[in-house]
């Protein structure tokens, strides 16, 4: 313990914002304290430490290699103490408090509406913040503290996080219901060649996984327009702009668009799909309470049999 330095939260606050601005000036308004009085905790900071963590210049301040780390371990501090005060006041009553859940987007648009109605239902005191986005993006939103626990896939995740299954979802096939596949019971990559496709962005999961598959069956993709909500897909489909690759968890957003979807067959792609939160910080009361409505509410979905209409 007398190795340890006595920093205070203030202090590492000051290293961080000194890191972000590059200037003593921009920091000092950012934190609304005096230049010399920042300067004095920089200082203070080295001192404890024993090492620079910032070479200064007339016109800016660069961090060294040792601020860099330390600054990376400055702020995991900070968030951890954040996330542990939140904790605390929250353990008094679970009934209350804010959790903040990070979901894919095809989540976030099907299954956790219903899921969070179910939740609030028993604890309406609690504050539920849900954000939206590609698996990178639920990912980060972890790491760095954002989010309390992410909803996505979990096929290929970090030794870091704990991972809680939900089950997998297999990929289908939307179009209009007079479309030229409509009437197949599957549909293949190689079948959807000549038909232009409403996709995702490069960088989301599932559009990478089908593109690599793609690739190896030497089936070139019409990827003719590009949006980034699974609700402005199901919209350009029903327009009659193309067909769409999606996962399970999007099938019935389709079927209410009056859409038709159809397994994708050779390959039958799939994909494992849970929740994800840091080993090293766990969860509050009120999120396991979350996890646990999460788990028994959670539908594997899997799209009708093809039918006619009559």
């Amino acid at each position: 313990m007398a190795t340890l330095p006595d920093l205070r939260s203030r202090e590492l606050q000051a290293i961080c914002t000194l890191a972000e601005c590059g200037s003593f000036v921009a920091a000092a308004l950012t934190m609304n304290v005096s230049q010399p009085a920042l300067t004095r905790t920089v200082q203070r900071v080295e001192k404890a430490l024993g090492v620079a963590l910032f070479h200064r210049s007339t016109r800016r301040v660069e961090t060294t290699a040792a601020g860099q780390e330390f600054v990376t371990l400055a702020q995991r501090v900070l968030a951890d103490l954040r996330i542990s005060v939140e904790n605390m006041r929250e353990i008094s009553d679970e009934l209350r408090g804010r959790n903040i859940v990070s979901a894919v987007m095809s989540v976030a648009y099907t299954q956790l509406p219903r899921i969070v109605a179910r939740y609030r239902e028993s604890r309406p005191g609690i504050e539920l913040q849900v954000r939206e986005g590609v698996h990178g993006t639920v990912m980060d939103d972890v790491r760095s503290g954002v989010a309390d626990m992410g909803i996505t896939y979990i096929d290929d995740v970090p030794n870091e996080f704990s991972v809680v299954s939900l089950g997998r979802e297999a990929f289908h096939v939307v179009m209009p219901r007079n479309h030229p596949l409509s009437a197949r019971a599957g549909v293949t990559l190689e079948a959807l060649a000549p038909y232009a496709q409403v996709s995702l962005p490069r960088e989301a999961q599932t559009r990478r996984l089908i593109d690599s598959h793609a690739a190896i069956a030497g089936v070139p993709l019409r990827h003719t327009v590009t949006v980034s909500q699974f609700a402005t897909v199901m919209q350009f489909v029903w327009a009659g702009v193309g067909v769409a690759i999606v996962p399970g968890g999007a099938v019935p957003a389709a079927l209410s668009a009056d859409l038709v979807a159809r397994p994708l067959t050779r390959p039958a792609l799939s994909q494992a799909i849970g929740v994800v939160f840091l080993k090293d910080r766990g969860l509050t009361p009120s999120a396991n309470g979350f996890l646990a409505q999460l788990r028994s509410d959670w539908v594997q979905v899997v799209a009708p049999a093809r039918s006619r209409r009559r």
